[in-house]
């Protein structure tokens, strides 16, 4: 049925041309004529008609009488093959087939609801005012208490100096405070073991000391562990009992009816029992009162002091009073440490839960059926029993059946005692623990079920395909993209090869000429080398040693100061004219190349001109280091400090100050602005600079800044490009004047290839020989796609250029890439001495970001990679694809800023005209939309087709944005704005990191999440040395965990912290500390987040389980699970994937895992990789996954397929002639 209907507009196509073809062949056969036009004629006037007179009328009045039975017999043809129903509904799709959107894709065309988000900011702000109402009042009780607590024992020395303690911990904020105090009540002794004979024994002082006493435990003084605010509210509401009612209910417990009826088990009643087992972790209890009922009473819940053995506090056989905390089916958990185990009495009465803490009991967690749950945040169900239990152990391995033996036959000899043995239970002489642990397979399904406002719109029901960014996929310059990714591929396994033959070939024994007396002659010494292999400093490649190998310098040298710097720019000359402009029009476009000065210049003309008085002036930058150097430069011209008159705002980084005046930031950061205030009224004028670029957020600025200075007469926009694009930007924004600087251009003679290129690399690399040797000076720029292709190249040509000869001039090869450290690409800017030339290798990142003097040959292979995202697979990946034909402009505009230069185009003229789009695809039609979606929808942004984009982005894109955040429970069932939503929205994260986080508030585990997410924002941290790599990849496996890699980053950051965050612990494990410093920052901004929206920061301590269920609750759609042949398979799309040879799992191989990314080099590899239990798929994404029909067999079952085992070692198809060698 999915396929079906994926094909349906194929298939009414077909219909179509069929039932024309039959109604054609019944003309032939009845009339003797069999006209295809005619035919159509009377199929059209078929399906229009219901019933057979109604037919035969409109044939007679076009002129056409037939006989009545073939009148009928065309019909029931007509009807058979499209019905009438389908028929009227394929017409109204056929006529909206221009706008038919809005009926195809009713989603995204849901009316706008800005009134709604207004009323759910407002219900958040009420309950955060309420959160902190409730916490400074909880907190002047206690402190009340406190007071009238110290009064009462007075006389007790260690009382007042505990009071003084509590009172100097008040000082701090009230998160801290809270979490200070109640880690203080668990003690083992001294004053907490006193505290709690207090409490016990309260009940029964005199009337006054009791009274007080009750006041006291009523205030929350019986606080043990972690599990202090729950006591304070079960003890604070309704039990301060008068001493009757306490007698009778204790003499009640006695009996063993825990205040109800005996003859049914009550959930939070005291019963009397025997234990029967104990265990490390904990000992089984047999219940007295209730035949065949068996409970396990865990090592936490023993006693309220540490236990690290349960056989420490309990014996076999030993009567114990116990209560009933969870049940769930025929399984008990009992606590002891809730029981005063003399007299039998509740210490923690517990009745329903309070209303005001939010908690709700489900049909599962009644008081007789199971534990009591309650909906977070997030809306992750938790369970209370998980949520109370402290700080877990890694789970227990099973025991196999050697190792089994094995303890069996140590216990047999004698040297291991059947008691000692922390597994072994004598009364059934086996190992309990493991073999209950035993659970069935559980099988996981995709749940398809859409919601209402997705009905008929998602991948089940539409066909979805990726972006097409290939103008003609079968042309020359496709072909060519497609040759050279697999031409990285492979040199990226021969460099692999080498470097694993070069390791085999290493002698393994190297002790051996140590060891013996004799060696033979430079044995020693060879082996001392060998051992040195891999593990010996870093050694730079020689190309880079020549190129970098000098004093680094920073920034383009000049001896103009710099006012005389300004006004040598282009821009300095059209200064009043450019003011006047702006000042006669609201909305301008600024035309300028590279280097005019469009950037730094405009805004600064403005502050001088007065726009200041009004508002700020901000200038929006499409990167974040773009926006914190040209903060840093306009901020000297300023003749201010950085952060005063002009600062910068990038994310997790905020430079500015009160008295900012001019504010560049990432339009990302702009756009979050909006979010907060839609009129923008702190700003007076709004710059979009470099918007040719289009990235995603300034598109969706385009559209939200529109209706903005419609609103706003007084705001002024601008819009900047370096392109030749201007009258679209221009008609977009009704029709406004352009401004152009004009810059220092030359001719530039283009020069094409005669025939296609099909190894583009090669070819410029020849060009750049030949140009090199035969043509005047002058430096050359060439442009290539990637880091890695670039190191090669510049490897290939230094290899080369050594081949040539001493009598060939010298040729200075540097590259430029983003990667690349900023001093590095300095040496670009520099002029090369006479008598030699230098040829700047470089990404697109040349095109108008940087303007590099002196170069007069540019090379231009036509090609770049662009992240492209996969809305039927949901993932991205960076694709080698044709550039558009404004590019090529840009490119070849490059050698003309010096003098007249030339471009050699390594493509046809062709290939130009009919191969390259006409602009560069934006990057709103080709990534993944969740982040963009959610911002929207949290401006009261429904109606996404009616959106005024300048380039739409497809309804598919749009259609699989919604689904995932429908699947994360940011969107409802119709379509609208949750409260989830609305707080996933005031991150600057993508929704899973978002849904992650919050989820972690509900789970108790927020202090790792946060380090985590800061962690996996910063990217990678680890560094890897090529000549280094045996002792990196060493000490990078220190920090393995066996969850996975998200807590191995964990691992690492908490290394660095205890060691006081140190750079030189940093250097010795290869770990960038630039990053952590990094992932630190991001950690304090996003804590601040945390403590704006009044969010607990808890941490889960060991409990590692916590841990990876946050991460299950955002990135439950990367699941993958072990494929029975190799690797993994993901459950979205059944992709086959593997783990990174660099992840801590790799060793594991784990049934499931969730992955954050994948990335593609020799395989589809999963970064990031964790361990998951599938049962938590469904618990916290029950809209994503379903348990699957155990009656019937899975999707999954049907797909796989047997595979003899006899030839599992080979390929599948070496065994084919075409396979084998000759």
């Amino acid at each position: 049925m999915v396929a079906a209907a994926e094909n349906d507009a194929g298939l009414k196509k077909l219909e179509y041309l069929s039932l024309v073809s039959k109604v054609c062949s019944e003309l032939e056969t009845h009339l003797g004529f069999g006209d295809k036009i005619l035919a159509e004629f009377i199929t059209e006037l078929g399906r229009s008609c219901d019933t057979v007179d109604e037919f035969d009328a409109k044939l007679k009045e076009n002129g056409a009488e037939m006989p009545d039975y073939f009148v009928r017999t065309l019909l029931t043809i007509i009807h058979a093959i499209l019905p009438p129903k389908a028929e009227k509904e394929a017409k109204k799709d056929m006529e909206s087939d221009g706008s038919g959107k809005d009926s195809k894709f009713k989603a995204l065309s849901i009316q706008d609801s800005r009134d709604r988000v207004k009323e759910i900011d407002k219900e958040l702000e009420i309950e955060a005012k309420e959160k902190s109402r409730r916490e400074n009042e909880e907190r002047h009780r206690e402190r009340d208490a406190e007071d009238k607590h110290g009064r009462t024992d007075r006389r007790d020395g260690d009382r007042d100096r505990y009071r003084d303690r509590e009172r100097e911990r008040d000082r701090y904020d009230t998160r801290r405070d809270r979490e200070r105090r109640r880690d203080g009540y668990d003690r083992e002794d001294g004053e907490g073991e006193r505290e709690r004979r207090n409490v016990r024994h309260g009940y029964d002082r005199e009337d006054g000391g009791g009274e007080k006493e009750r006041r006291n435990v009523r205030h929350g003084y019986d606080r043990e562990g972690g599990e202090g605010e729950r006591e304070r509210r079960n003890v604070r509401h309704g039990y301060d009992r008068e001493d009757g009612e306490g007698e009778r209910e204790r003499r009640n417990v006695r009996q063993g009816y825990g205040g109800g009826n005996s003859n049914e088990l009550e959930l939070y009643g005291v019963y009397k029992g025997r234990v029967s087992r104990v265990m490390d972790t904990g000992c089984f209890v047999q219940l007295s009162d209730f035949r065949g009922k068996e409970g396990l009473v865990h090592v936490s819940q023993i006693a309220t002091r540490r236990l690290g053995n349960a056989k420490d506090a309990v014996k076999r056989d030993q009567e114990v009073y116990v209560k009933v905390i969870s049940i769930s089916g025929n399984k008990l958990s009992l606590s002891m440490r809730d029981v005063d185990q003399d007299s039998g009495k509740d210490l923690l009465p517990l009745k329903k839960r309070d209303e005001e803490d939010g908690f709700r009991s489900n049909a599962l967690g009644s008081s007789k059926e199971g534990p009591v749950t309650r909906t977070g945040l997030s809306g992750i169900r938790i369970v209370e029993e998980e949520e109370d239990t402290g700080p877990s152990r890694r789970p227990l391995k099973r025991m196999s059946s050697p190792e089994k033996w094995e303890a069996k036959q140590l216990i047999a000899s004698g040297v291991l005692s059947a008691q000692e043995h922390p597994m072994y239970d004598d009364e059934v002489d086996g190992f309990l623990y493991q073999e209950e642990g035993v659970e069935e397979e559980l099988e996981i399904e995709m749940n398809e079920d859409e919601p209402a406002f997705l009905q008929g719109q998602t991948r089940y029901s539409v066909d979805v395909s990726p972006v097409k960014i290939f103008k003609n996929p079968e042309g020359s310059l496709s072909r060519a993209a497609a040759l050279q990714s697999a031409l990285i591929k492979e040199r990226r396994e021969v460099r692999d090869q080498q470097q694993r033959t070069m390791l085999d070939s290493i002698p393994k024994d190297l002790n051996r000429p140590w060891e013996d007396p004799m060696p033979e002659t430079g044995e020693r010494h060879l082996a001392q080398e060998l051992r040195g292999v891999g593990l010996s400093a870093y050694d730079m490649p020689e190309w880079k040693k020549d190129a970098f190998g000098k004093a680094l310098t920073f920034g383009q040298r000049s001896k103009l100061s710099i006012q005389e710097q300004r006004q040598s720019l282009p821009i300095y000359k059209l200064k009043k004219e450019l003011i006047q402009a702006i000042h006669e029009n609201q909305v301008l476009v600024v035309i300028g190349e590279t280097g005019s000065g469009k950037t730094t210049q405009v805004t600064q003309y403005l502050a001088e001109a007065g726009y200041t008085t009004r508002g700020k002036i901000g200038c929006t930058q499409p990167r974040r280091v773009a926006a914190m150097s040209v903060a840093k430069r306009v901020a000297e011209e300023f003749g201010c400090r950085l952060g005063e008159e002009v600062g910068y705002a990038i994310r997790f980084e905020d430079c500015t100050g009160p008295d900012t005046v001019i504010k560049y930031m990432t339009d990302g950061m702009l756009l979050r602005e909006i979010l907060i205030d839609e009129n923008l009224s702190q700003y007076s004028v709004i710059m979009l600079d470099e918007a040719h670029e289009r990235t995603i957020n300034t598109d969706v600025l385009f559209g939200l800044l529109k209706k903005l200075v419609k609103r706003r007469p007084d705001l002024r926009l601008i819009v900047t490009s370096a392109t030749l694009d201007a009258e679209k930007f221009s008609g977009y924004f009704f029709n406004c004047n352009i401004f152009t600087i004009p810059g220092r251009t030359f001719p530039v003679e283009i020069m094409y290839t005669k025939q296609p290129e099909s190894d583009y690399l090669d070819a410029s690399l020849i060009t750049v020989l030949q140009i090199h040797l035969t043509e005047p000076e002058g430096d050359i720029l060439l442009f290539l796609t990637g880091q890695e292709e670039i190191d090669f190249a510049c490897q290939s040509l230094y290899e080369r250029m050594k081949g040539l000869g001493k009598n060939v001039p010298e040729l200075i090869i540097l590259p430029v890439y983003s990667a690349l450290p900023s001093e590095m690409q300095s040496r670009i800017f520099e002029p090369v001495p006479p008598g030699k030339r230098k040829v700047v290798v470089a990404t697109n990142i040349a095109e108008a970001s940087l303007t590099i003097d002196g170069i007069f040959y540019v090379i231009d292979p036509g090609f770049a990679k662009q992240n492209v995202y996969n809305p039927k697979q949901g993932l991205d990946s960076l694709v080698i694809t044709p550039i558009s034909q404004a590019s090529a402009k840009q490119r070849a505009g490059r050698g003309g800023r010096t003098g007249p230069g030339k471009c050699y185009r390594l493509y046809t003229e062709s290939a130009y005209r009919n191969e390259m789009s006409p602009t560069s695809v934006p990057e709103i039609q080709r990534v993944n939309l969740g982040f963009t979606t959610l911002t929207m929808k949290a401006m009261g942004i429904n109606d996404l087709l009616s959106f005024d984009f300048m380039d739409p982005p497809s309804p598919q894109a749009l259609i699989s944005a919604l689904e995932q955040l429908y699947s994360l429970g940011a969107l409802d069932e119709e379509g609208l704005l949750t409260k989830l939503g609305r707080k996933m929205a005031e991150f600057p994260l993508e929704p899973p990191l978002s849904k992650m986080l919050l989820a972690s508030v509900d789970l108790g585990c927020t202090d790792e999440i946060l380090t985590i997410i800061s962690m996996i924002t910063t990217g990678n941290i680890f560094y890897r040395p090529r000549e280094k790599q045996a002792l990196a990849d060493q000490k990078r496996a220190k920090f393995f965990q066996p969850e996975g890699d998200h807590l191995t980053l964990l691992a690492v950051y908490e290394a660095w912290k205890a060691k006081n965050f140190s750079g030189p612990w940093c250097f010795e494990n290869f770990v960038q500390s630039r990053s952590l410093r990094r992932a630190q920052d991001v950690r304090k901004q996003l804590l601040s987040i945390m403590d704006k929206y009044k969010l607990d920061v808890v941490s889960a301590g060991k409990n590692f389980t916590k841990i990876r269920k946050a991460i299950a609750a955002g990135f439950f759609f990367h699941v993958a699970r072990k494929d029975p042949q190799e690797g993994y398979r993901t459950l979205v799309e059944n992709q086959p994937v593997y783990i990174h040879p660099s992840s801590a799992l790799f060793q594991r191989q784990p049934d499931w895992v969730i992955y954050h990314e994948l990335v593609m080099t020799t395989k589809e590899y999963m970064r990031e990789g964790t361990v998951v239990d599938p049962k938590w798929l469904v618990e916290l994404a029950p809209r994503f996954f379903k348990v699957a029909d155990p009656t019937k067999m899975s999707k999954r079952k049907r797909q796989e397929r047997v595979e003899p085992l006899y030839d599992r070692y080979h390929e599948p198809n070496s065994w084919r002639l075409s396979k084998r060698r000759a």
